[in-house]
């Protein structure tokens, strides 16, 4: 039986051997969630790139539109910040256009994770998804959680609770302290897991910077259920 496997912070990578492996990458707020969004509203295809200047160069290279974000704010001179919103906005069409991001730890997480061998994004808007996904690759799963400038973050070790539950039937989801861990706090929360969420230190951090919209939207369990945003060559494909 394959086994789940959560990695709270990407600074722990070098403790996980990736080969062989299935690694989910999530950042609920607000990375994963924006992807997942942009590819389910009709994005072609997603660069995720670590720098802005890379960035930046990525929409020039490619003419697709760039987005970016640092310490939670959108930064100046791209397209669009890291909201799922700016791609549900009817005045800025994006259907058919490509897409380059980068972000404070999202993109970075996915990039540190490229070992594995299959990379795909996660969120709890296309938590069917990654849990059909995994089901058919039937190798061990590490999800690798963004976490917030290196520290552990509530919201994306839920989604792992969220997952492994999910997966509790076909994968074993017992044998690592991770996996329990996010297991129990899933249990904690999600009766009401936008009230459970809001003790987290990111959901505050967000919703100072007037963003409580976005979180509310990125909790919205299954909302693209059949999206799921799988790494091939240099970009992130809707699979």
């Amino acid at each position: 039986m394959p086994k789940l496997d959560i990695c709270f912070s990407p600074e722990l990578l070098p403790l996980y051997d990736l080969r062989g492996k299935v690694a989910v990458i999530v950042d609920i707020l607000r990375a994963s969630s924006t992807i997942v969004t942009a590819l389910g509203e009709g994005v072609t295809h997603v660069f995720p790139v670590a720098s802005l200047d890379e960035c930046s160069a990525y929409g020039q290279q490619h003419g697709c539109l760039t987005a970016a974000e640092r310490d939670g704010l959108a930064a100046p001179g791209f397209d669009l910040g890291n909201s799922p919103f700016g791609f549900l906005d009817t005045a800025r069409p994006v259907r058919g256009r490509a897409l380059t991001i980068s972000t404070t730890n999202g993109t970075a997480a996915l990039r540190r994770s490229l070992a594995a061998d299959a990379v795909v994004v996660g969120s709890f808007l296309n938590l069917a998804a990654v849990a059909d996904f995994a089901r058919r690759q039937q190798r061990d799963v590490l999800v690798v959680c963004a976490g917030w400038k290196g520290q552990f973050c509530l919201e994306d070790t839920v989604f792992g609770g969220a997952l492994a539950e999910r997966l509790s039937a076909d994968f074993d989801v017992r044998s690592s302290d991770a996996t329990l861990a996010a297991l129990n706090l899933w249990e904690q929360g999600k009766a009401d897991l936008s009230a459970y969420l809001l003790q987290s230190a990111h959901v505050r951090r967000l919703n100072s910077l007037e963003a409580s919209k976005d979180f509310e939207f990125c909790l919205r369990i299954d909302a693209y259920a059949n999206v799921l945003p799988v790494w091939q060559a240099d970009r992130l494909m809707p699979l």
